[in-house]
């Protein structure tokens, strides 16, 4: 009988009362599931930016929905009106002005060919505005007597969820933009981690991390950020050889599709350290030649280890808020997809930050296109400033130079 089978804990505090097959048959679902996910991870990074853009829009999507749903049914048992038809209009309200910003940013060329396009990207903040405050105007007309308290705690339900989904997807298309390595090594990490962080508390699990994860351990934390740490750095070192992977991702208007070649940063060249001396007598090496990028991966997946698991302690409080076990049912073993995706938010806004104070610099390219739309006596009067600047800098020797 199943009651007769023996049980102990295996390392997971609240789990003492499962069976073994129960145990394992979990392992074997979540592990199988897993690596599904993987391998459909490396497929639509194969297909390129443009399948990845859609792939982060879609999973927005169905994260959002899988949030308004919790809270539309709370809102839907006073039978309020126009919850979810307000939640999604200011869904696309949000990822209209994004992506506009997205488009003007980085296809500034082809906006500027098509004259509709330009037109919507000279005014588009404001229409951007104007439909927002189209779903506010809604907003105030739908709201019911008595129902006050609720429909603005609605009210800011959505928008909490727009700041956290929206805004984070949106980031980590920026990221992509920068190189899909400063795409795929976070993401990747995150998801080492979470492998890893299970398998180091599924077998040597026993001490209790946080009351908000009961089946959380310390030996799975810290066995997952040593094998992060490590991952990060293996991974770092294949990809960094790599154009397709370390080069921003352009568009080309003459071709009217991305380009990922160029010529690789300092950053993607091999170089030679010294190993402090402390450790030569340990490893017996006294330089070791790695890609400066790979002690930015120590960074990323340090935070993926370290940090990005409070965004699923986060998520975990949230679910034990409204007594639900996950977002949805969408993977079987795994929850919802928001329940997978809990952490890569936080982590995409970090990445994000990381780039900005470490790693970016002016862009010469976005600067040339801004200039190209200048009147002429504009641009006449930027050239003779920047050449006064430049001769007195002693990089131009004078008017013949120039």
């Amino acid at each position: 009988k199943i009651s007769a089978a023996p049980r102990r804990n295996l390392g997971f505090p609240g789990a003492t009362l499962l069976p073994y097959f129960v145990l394992w048959k979990n392992w074997w679902v979540r592990g199988i599931l897993t690596l599904a996910m993987i391998t459909f991870f490396f497929i639509i990074i194969y297909l390129g930016p443009m399948v990845l853009m859609t792939i982060v829009m879609c999973v927005q999507i169905k994260c959002f929905h899988e949030i308004i749903t919790i809270g539309y049914n709370v809102y839907h048992s006073y039978d309020l009106p126009w919850f979810r038809t307000l939640s999604w209009y200011f869904l696309l309200c949000v990822n209209y002005f994004f992506y506009g910003e997205t488009v003007t940013d980085y296809f500034f060329t082809l906006v500027q060919r098509e004259e509709p396009l330009r037109i919507l990207s000279k005014y588009h903040r404001f229409i951007s505005f104007a439909l927002y405050l189209t779903g506010f105007c809604m907003f105030v007309l739908s709201l019911v007597k008595k129902h006050y308290r609720l429909q603005f705690y609605m009210f800011g339900w959505t928008h909490v969820t727009l700041l956290i989904v929206v805004t984070q997807s949106h980031l980590i298309i920026h990221n992509l933009f920068e190189g899909m390595i400063w795409f795929i090594v976070p993401i990747s990490c995150v998801i080492c981690n979470d492998i890893m962080a299970y398998m180091f508390g599924f077998f040597f699990g026993r001490t209790p991390l946080i009351k908000l994860s009961p089946k959380k351990t310390w030996e799975g934390f810290i066995g997952g950020f040593f094998a992060t740490v490590l991952f990060g750095l293996l991974l770092s070192y294949v990809m960094s050889g790599y154009r397709c992977f370390t080069c921003p991702v352009e568009f080309n208007n003459d071709t009217n599709s991305f380009t990922v070649d160029c010529e690789p940063s300092e950053l993607f060249q091999l170089q030679e350290y010294n190993i402090p001396l402390v450790l030569q007598s340990v490893v017996g090496w006294k330089t070791v030649r790695m890609y400066p990028f790979q002690i930015h991966s120590i960074a990323l997946s340090t935070f993926a280890s370290l940090i990005g698991p409070f965004g699923g302690f986060f998520a975990s409080g949230f679910k034990r808020a409204f007594k639900i076990k996950d977002f949805a049912n969408t993977i079987p073993g795994h929850g919802g997809i928001m329940d997978r995706f809990d952490c890569q938010y936080l982590m995409a806004t970090f990445v994000n930050v990381y780039i900005a104070s470490f790693i970016r610099g002016p862009n010469p390219s976005k600067l040339i296109q801004q200039f190209l739309t200048l009147r002429p006596d504009q641009q006449l009067h930027i050239f003779n400033t920047l050449k006064a600047h430049l001769v007195d800098k002693g990089v131009l020797g004078g008017s013949e130079d120039a």
